[in-house]
């Protein structure tokens, strides 16, 4: 985790299992990046919103991740899968795992957890 205050992402009941994400934006490696979070088997997990085959958002309409099945996260440009628990790549023509961005869920909250890799956009 990290020294930076947990960031109240959004409701637990938002993620549904295999359901619409949660996007929100943040600072990775110096540039403004998208990332999303996901429920899967219950548990959440969030990611950059980066496919590592070409570096184009994954989504295929806003905040859709999952496949029909709701067991893979899917790039809409070119059919890459990765795990939704993971973010290991599942098929296609990716190249290595998503970015894991470190989510916790408390009382009925979905907290960010910010790093030293994925910092909050300063305003």
């Amino acid at each position: 985790m990290s020294d930076e205050s947990p960031v109240a992402l959004c409701h637990s009941a938002d993620l549904v299992d295999g359901g619409r994400a949660v996007s929100f934006d943040l600072v990775y490696g110096g540039q403004t990046c998208r990332a999303f979070a996901v429920r899967f088997d219950g548990q959440v997990h969030a990611y950059l919103n980066r496919c590592t085959h070409v570096a184009m958002e994954l989504d295929w309409q806003p905040d859709r991740f999952f496949d029909d099945s709701g067991r893979w996260l899917l790039c809409a440009s070119h059919g890459a899968s990765y795990h939704p628990d993971t973010g290991a790549c599942a098929g296609g023509p990716c190249r290595g795992g998503l970015v894991r961005i470190a989510l916790s869920e408390a009382r009925g909250v979905v907290f960010w957890h910010p790093d030293y890799r994925a910092r909050p956009l300063e305003f």
